[in-house]
């Protein structure tokens, strides 16, 4: 049986897309699209088989398993997964320290 899952956008995910997107618009806007149309049909396929994606490893490490992540290179997309319900976190540059990242935002919380 292949169970459908709703992906939820938390507003710091959006926020992250928009300034990837804003970025690369600067300098490229048919690529700003196309980045932007990506990342959002990866998020989308999340709605099947959600599990696919691998365990954050910097939080694994620190015994955090709840995270799971979708390689986009360069970017990942974070996320997590609860009932039928698949909750896009992040979409960070994997070329910067995720940790540094992910720290800097829960300092904010």
């Amino acid at each position: 049986m292949n169970r459908k899952y709703t992906v939820i956008w938390a507003e710091v995910a959006e926020a992250d897309l928009l300034g990837i997107v804003e970025y690369i618009a600067a300098e490229n806007l048919t690529n700003a699209h196309s980045v932007f149309s990506k990342i959002k049909e990866k998020a989308i396929s999340l709605k099947s088989l959600p599990e696919r994606g691998r365990v954050v490893p910097e939080l694994s490490e620190q015994g955090v398993n709840l995270y799971r992540e979708l390689i986009i290179n360069p970017w990942r997309l974070i996320y997590r997964v609860s009932d039928k319900k698949v909750f896009v976190l992040a979409v960070l540059d994997s070329r910067q320290n995720v940790e540094d990242l992910l720290l800097k935002r829960l300092v904010k919380m």
